[in-house]
């Protein structure tokens, strides 16, 4: 039988999936959006005082987010409030920083 790489056994769909996650949180600013939004439901207003940025950057952040399903949008009259769409999306975080602070933490080159 032949080994399979963990790349051969993804459906090529599961790989465009993965890639379009992991391009929406390699932006700073957009993970600190994104960490405000998991402290819980907020308008824009809030996230834009919490994470210091301006609003149409705030608001392009939010757009990315939404557009990759990581945040849903919820209107309530002239409000808009944006939250995380699923509860594992802060233990991802979670365990994507562990990840980098051991993989930091046992390098063995030089910056």
């Amino acid at each position: 039988m032949k080994n399979e790489t963990p790349a051969e056994e993804w459906a090529s769909e599961a790989l465009q999936t993965v890639a379009a996650l992991a391009k929406a949180l390699g932006d700073e600013n957009r993970l600190r959006v994104l960490l405000s939004v998991a402290a819980g439901k907020k308008p824009v207003s809030a996230i834009v005082a919490e994470v210091q940025l301006s609003q149409p950057l705030v608001s392009h952040h939010l757009k990315e987010l939404r557009r990759v399903l990581l945040v849903r949008v919820e209107r309530s009259g002239p409000f808009v409030f944006y939250e995380l769409s699923d509860p594992q999306l802060p233990a991802l975080l979670a365990a994507l920083r562990g990840l980098g602070d051991e993989l930091i933490r046992n390098r063995t080159t030089l910056r």
